[in-house]
């Protein structure tokens, strides 16, 4: 929850979303070790191989501690606690110039100008205002998306999906896992390059419509497979190139544009709670269609499910083109005036100050923007 929020506090707007495509990106390789490590380690007794699996992951997770130890702070947070030197300084490393970060420093102090108690955060979440539904609606809706199109049934069980195409040997059924997982971080790769290039949105329309698409083919052919019309063969293969492809449409769009999203599209006062919100949300989800997955096979078949998930995929491009704006190049504070709030937020700065200050906050937001 913490690592998209931190970085979009710290990156400048035209690389934002490469910086906070990062999370994705190495998740995406830890998943591809994990099924590299399963390969390896599959010929193991079987009393000790799957302690192996798991305990190898215990590497990555020490190295964390060394990193936090020389990361500086969020300059937002620091300002927010009147550290606006300390903040400065932050920013002075990951900006361009002394103007540029003088730019920023001015617009994040504006910003929390207009911060809240906890409570209240609380509570504008709990009964939003029009322009806060309308984030949240976004935020949450998008996170919602991502998992409940089954991008974990794949991950976690794309050996039982395989299977069920025909593949019968454990060392194909691992080999085509290991493609999956290589699908799935490669092009993150494009991603990163692309999101600050062409934006967002045509993104996710790539990646909806794309995941879309595949679904449908993968359940078309489980169902002529179980029908006589499609020999194993050619299911199988129709089967890797389906899922490998759902990996790659879901990776180079609403995969990693999803935290982008989430990570800016809040105002200050209320990003982190909104965020935790939305990963809870995604993370609920991902529970929920990881636990029940094998329990709707058995109910109505594989090809079943997927016809399932490929209608909610053919459902959240809709979404995209209704609800989901545009913020490539945009910095956090102008993303706001995206759902309609330049209006609101200005009328809580003029509550807040006196004339001669909002002349000021005019004039620097004026400078921000330009």
């Amino acid at each position: 929850m913490v690592a998209p929020v931190y970085i979009s506090d710290i990156s400048p707007a035209m690389m934002r979303g490469s910086f906070a495509s990062f999370p994705e990106i190495f998740g995406s390789l830890g998943i591809l070790l994990g099924y590299v490590s399963n390969l390896v380690f599959a010929g193991l007794p079987d009393g000790i191989n799957w302690r192996v699996m798991l305990g190898a992951g215990i590497l990555p997770s020490i190295s964390i501690v060394f990193v936090l130890m020389v990361i500086p702070e969020s300059p937002r947070w620091l300002v927010m606690q009147s550290r606006a030197g300390d903040a400065r300084a932050v920013l002075l490393k990951v900006t361009d110039s002394e103007e540029e970060a003088q730019a920023r420093l001015a617009e994040i102090e504006e910003a929390a100008r207009v911060t809240t108690p906890s409570e209240a955060v609380w509570r504008e979440l709990l009964w939003p205002s029009p322009l806060i539904r309308r984030m949240l609606v976004t935020g949450l809706g998008i996170q919602f998306l991502q998992q409940i199109t089954g991008i974990d049934a794949l991950v976690y069980y794309s050996p039982t999906i395989f299977r069920d195409a025909g593949m019968t040997t454990d060392t194909q059924l691992l080999g085509a896992t290991v493609a999956v997982g290589f699908s799935k971080t490669a092009f993150i790769v494009i991603a990163i390059v692309l999101v600050d290039h062409i934006g967002r949105k045509p993104l996710l329309y790539i990646s909806t419509i794309g995941i879309t698409v595949c679904l449908a083919v993968l359940a078309a052919s489980l169902t002529l497979l179980a029908h006589g019309v499609l020999p194993t063969g050619a299911t199988i293969g129709l089967a890797v190139v389906t899922v490998c492809g759902f990996m790659a449409f879901f990776s180079v769009g609403i995969g990693p544009v999803n935290m982008v999203l989430s990570s800016e599209i809040y105002p200050l006062r209320l990003r982190a709670q909104a965020v935790g919100v939305g990963v809870a949300l995604n993370r609920m989800t991902s529970g929920v269609v990881s636990m029940s997955f094998l329990s709707v096979c058995s109910a109505v078949s594989v090809a079943g499910a997927f016809t399932a998930f490929a209608v909610v995929s053919a459902l959240s491009v809709v979404f995209v083109h209704k609800l989901v704006p545009e913020t490539r190049g945009k910095t956090l504070e102008q993303i706001e005036s995206l759902f309609g709030g330049g209006g609101a937020a200005l009328g809580e700065v003029e509550m807040e100050l006196g004339d001669a200050e909002l002349a000021e906050h005019k004039r620097l937001v004026s400078h921000a923007s330009s």
